[in-house]
């Protein structure tokens, strides 16, 4: 049986604005964000979603809450949809990092990983894991999921056989709370739109 996963990315957040990374650091939803949570509780309300699932992390789970409220669900709670640690860039932006390590991830943010930040490859898995997990416990229904935006790129190239190198060329930009829908069967996955801005 098919499932349908509305995979969204949180709201803006506090550190948009200056481009830091915020990866596991847990970081406010500027008000910006909230409208936008807002804007994608209305959207929900009329899919018929019959779960909601969110990363720990605070930004997804107040940009979950209105979707939750207005569908008249718990939100479920997933430690795999964090985002990915971005170990040494954590709170900076790329101005503040060694060139020599900004070089090295722009040129393979795979090999190139920034210094204690986690390893992509597993990355990937965790988020495929999750999203699998999700639509086997929703089969034929249809669920929302907050994440975040990293994780999301790097999760779509595992799930569509895409290098996990290539995340950031082949899905350059995750907007704040725009839909990509994606189909799940079994371990097959279709994906239905990206990156879709909600009204």
């Amino acid at each position: 049986m098919n499932t349908i996963l509305y995979v969204v990315r949180h709201g803006q957040t506090e550190w948009h604005a200056e481009n830091r990374y915020a990866g596991v650091s847990d970081v406010a939803l500027t008000g910006t964000g909230r409208e936008q949570a807002e804007r994608l509780g209305r959207w929900a309300a009329e899919t018929g979603a019959e779960a909601v699932w969110a990363s720990p992390l605070s930004r997804s789970r107040a940009t979950a809450a209105p979707a939750a409220s207005a569908l008249g669900l718990p939100i479920t709670i997933d430690g795999d949809l964090m985002e990915v640690d971005f170990g040494s860039a954590e709170g900076r932006t790329r101005a503040e990092l060694p060139p020599a390590d900004v070089d090295a991830f722009l040129a393979d943010p795979v090999t190139g990983v920034f210094p204690g930040a986690e390893d992509p490859r597993k990355a990937v898995e965790r988020g495929m894991t999750a999203l699998r997990r999700i639509a086997s416990r929703h089969r034929g229904e249809r669920a929302l999921v907050v994440t975040h935006n990293t994780l999301l790129r790097l999760t779509l190239c595992g799930l569509l056989g895409i290098a996990p190198s290539s995340y950031r060329t082949v899905f350059p930009q995750v907007r704040n709370c725009a839909v990509t829908e994606l189909r799940m069967t079994g371990r097959s996955t279709a994906l239905i739109s990206y990156n879709v801005p909600v009204p």
